[in-house]
């Protein structure tokens, strides 16, 4: 029988696979974003907290615009490290991270739809980074190894699951000991009325 939790990630991937067919960023509004055109995605991209040097970088190519913050810029990445990204989507913060831990390092990018991973995986192969790979994948059960990640970071993409608890064993079960974590993403600091909280068009708004 069809639960909840189901109908949500159903709704969530058929949403972001649509954004990532038409590489047409939606623009999720978390910082204060309106519509998809680039002047408006480097407007949103910088109350995110990206430079305009990240900004206007040629990885900027995936940045949809579907972020609200930079799980970079906390992240404290090092050289050789291995970094993984929860629901890297086309790719952007992947290509960030890759980056920062530079050749002798490693970054895993999982994403629950097939079209962000080829998208992201395309986006790789035109920069010609090769120490990024794309899987995909739930973030409730990573196609990960145990104790494999010094790092996890992860926008505005935990709010989506409908099983946290699980997302965060799963974050505890790929790290190494001694990990990191940073994380973007919408908190809720209040009670939400149950009409709003059962709504699964809010999921993506």
């Amino acid at each position: 029988m069809k639960t909840f939790s189901d109908t949500v990630k159903r709704v969530v991937r058929e949403k972001y696979a649509s954004i990532a067919v038409s590489n047409n960023p939606g623009g999720c509004g978390c910082c204060g974003g309106e519509g998809n055109s680039f002047v408006n995605i480097l407007a949103q991209g910088e109350k995110c907290g990206y430079s305009q040097e990240q900004l206007l970088d040629e990885l900027a190519q995936a940045n949809l615009g579907l972020g609200c913050g930079n799980p970079i810029s906390l992240a404290d990445l090092r050289q050789g490290e291995t970094v993984l990204d929860l629901g890297s989507g086309a790719g952007f913060d992947a290509f960030l991270a890759a980056q920062a831990v530079g050749a002798q390092g490693r970054v895993i990018g999982v994403d629950m739809t097939c079209e962000m991973v080829r998208q992201a995986q395309k986006n790789a192969a035109t920069l010609g980074l090769g120490n990024v790979e794309f899987r995909q994948g739930e973030i409730e059960e990573l196609p990960v190894g145990d104790a494999c990640v010094d790092v996890v970071i992860s926008n505005c993409v935990i709010n989506l699951s409908p099983d946290k608890a699980a997302v965060y064993r799963e974050i505890h079960r790929v790290l190494k000991p001694g990990g990191r974590v940073s994380i973007s993403d919408v908190m809720l600091s209040g009670e939400l009325p149950d009409e709003f909280r059962n709504d699964i068009d809010a999921y993506t708004a």
